[in-house]
């Protein structure tokens, strides 16, 4: 979703600014714009598209003795995507970027109205500085808080002004902000990315917290000022370059082998599963398990219900978070309420968990980013360890998720299966010669109508998520389907520009899958299997690994559906990386 960057007392806020949104482009953007005090004067730049374009508009403009100022990479959820409606918006003598929505915008831009005074943008943000500037009457921070007191909503929020240039105010709220330091300088941004290398510690803001920043951090909870509380940075941002791969994407792909064990270190032994994070005592009176999620996340929940029911015996529901929030659901307390996020900060996710801490459940985060909002809010956290993931389509988180939840589900029910998950670990490693296969096979698929992708058991969340990849990033129709479910409808598609995936394990349900697979064959489908075992009738076959566990066979399928859709979408000439309309981190609805 939208990135926040911002700085003061640097001797060259543009370059900060600029450079930190860059680090930003991972969470999806379809404008941009930057705002900085120069001396006296507030220059605003703004531009639609690539931050390229930002860039060639900012060489255009000669700034004289800048000292602080405020970016911004927008993804349009109040009015479209439009340089108009582009953060930073301004007002008379004070500009604002803001991530989240105000819920409340148009009763307040009626009432602004009311009074005369003019708005510009379609969007939500701009009443926060046309508000500031109706209140303000010599106190900027008085001004601000006013602000805060009277709009709902979710938030962050930056704000600089003429009237007192040497300070930035800030506002946390439901969605991410950081302030962090180093000797004399003062940065912000909503994620780590844009800060390393500039800053050594950090303070992540609770909501809740506001203030203002001049040579220190003035930090406000309620009317109480605290100190904020800071942690060391990382100083190295290798691991967010593409390291010579066309894509983040591609390079996501090929580092999940070193990721999965990393997430597996220290916690698959052969002694079985430790949790450091985790107490057999926190499962007391545990007779049913609720996984929230949604997309990606959402399958791997799948996965998981899965593999805990059979490994632990324990009932597990799996609700899509934007559904689940809205529902009246049973939610009783002998419940543990599980929710699944790469950001923490999927704001439907976020909700249902706010919602089952109410109804008082025990509850268990599996996220990718210490610090985030869901972190904070849940009981416990098991951290997936994926680093940074700045490919729009998810890959190492996914595989992340799945594998802990598979380490869950032997947790839970004191299973060991130490040599199975290393041997999944081992089938990551990207085979370059089926890679290069897969690169040959794609532009056979780019023309049809659509795809299945099929599989049972574990398998079938696995074709969801596999046709889930190759929408996002190819534009191409895709959809996931249990293979039982083909003679109850969608069979009625096939024909020779159907294009089939078919996921054939061995070690589960093998005869009734192939049954399957030969009636799509029979009506003419286009039928790629991936499969330990030939099937004679199938247009194209890539071979995986004979192996004893249908894990294993799981991720080294998932590898190869990844590919399938990246290639497939490098043919069509996209941008694999930054798909269109879609954002890495979903803080709204």
């Amino acid at each position: 979703m939208c990135g926040i960057v911002g700085c003061i007392g640097i001797n060259d806020p543009v370059k900060y600014l600029i450079e930190g949104l860059k680090e930003l482009e991972y969470r999806g953007y379809d404008s941009s714009g930057i705002a900085v005090m120069d001396e006296e004067d507030l220059k605003i730049i703004k531009a639609v598209g690539k931050l390229k374009n930002l860039e060639e508009k900012v060489k255009k403009i000669k700034f004289k003795n800048p000292f602080s100022g405020i970016g911004h990479t927008r993804w349009a959820t109040h009015g479209k995507p439009t340089e108009l409606n582009a953060h930073p918006h301004k007002g008379h003598f004070s500009a604002v970027v803001h991530n989240g929505i105000i819920e409340n915008y148009q009763e307040i831009k009626n009432k602004l109205l009311k009074e005369g005074i003019e708005f510009i943008s379609q969007t939500d943000t701009e009443v926060i500085v046309k508000l500031f500037e109706y209140y303000y009457e010599g106190d900027a921070f008085k001004a601000f808080k006013r602000v805060l007191d009277e709009i709902d909503g979710a938030y962050a929020i930056l704000l600089i002004t003429k009237k007192e240039p040497k300070k930035i105010f800030f506002a946390k709220k439901g969605s991410p902000l950081i302030v962090a330091k180093n000797d004399k300088e003062i940065f912000f941004a909503s994620s780590d990315a844009p800060l390393i290398g500039y800053a050594n510690s950090a303070h992540y803001l609770e909501d809740g917290e506001f203030g203002w920043v001049d040579d220190e951090i003035h930090l406000f909870n309620d009317e109480k000022e605290i100190i904020p509380a800071f942690k060391p940075l990382p100083s190295n941002k290798e691991s967010a370059k593409k390291g010579g791969f066309r894509f983040y994407m591609e390079k996501e792909i090929y580092e999940q082998f070193d990721v999965l064990k990393e997430n597996t270190l220290g916690r698959n032994t052969k002694d079985g599963i430790k949790f450091d994070e985790l107490d057999k005592e926190f499962f007391d009176d545990i007779n049913n398990i609720i996984i929230s999620a949604c997309g990606t996340s959402y399958h791997a929940g799948l996965v998981g219900k899965y593999l805990i029911e059979r490994n632990a015996k324990i009932r597990v529901d799996v609700e899509v978070a934007s559904e689940l929030r809205y529902r009246d659901p049973l939610l009783s307390k002998d419940t543990l309420f599980v929710v699944i996020s790469q950001s923490g900060e999927t704001a439907d996710t976020l909700e249902t968990l706010k919602m089952a801490k109410k109804a008082g459940l025990k509850t268990l985060a599996l996220c990718n980013v210490d610090n985030s909002s869901i972190v904070r809010e849940a009981d416990r956290t098991i951290l997936l360890r994926a680093g940074i993931e700045k490919g729009v389509a998810s890959t190492k988180a996914f595989a992340t998720q799945v594998m802990t939840l598979w380490m869950l589900a032997n947790y839970l029910g004191d299973k060991n299966e130490y040599d199975a998950i290393n041997e999944a670990i081992e089938v990551t490693k990207v085979d370059t010669s089926i890679h290069e296969k897969i690169k040959r096979l794609s532009k056979r698929y780019l023309h049809g109508h659509g795809f299945f992708f099929i599989g049972r058991d574990i398998f079938y969340p696995l074709a969801l998520e596999g046709a889930l990849k190759l929408k996002e990033i190819s534009y191409i129709h895709a959809e996931g389907y249990p293979a039982g479910e083909m003679k109850h409808g969608p069979i009625a598609l096939a024909d020779p520009e159907l294009f089939v995936v078919a996921l054939l394990s061995k070690n589960i349900l093998f005869e009734k899958t192939k049954s399957n697979i030969e009636e799509l064959v029979a009506r003419d489908a286009t039928t790629l299997t991936i499969s330990s075992e030939y099937i004679e009738m199938t247009d194209d076959f890539i071979k995986i690994s004979e192996v004893n566990h249908p894990m294993v066979e799981f991720f080294e399928m998932m590898i190869i559906t990844q590919l399938l859709a990246m290639e497939v979408a490098i043919r069509m000439g996209n941008d694999v990386d930054m798909p269109r309309n879609l954002a890495k981190s979903v803080t709204v609805e």
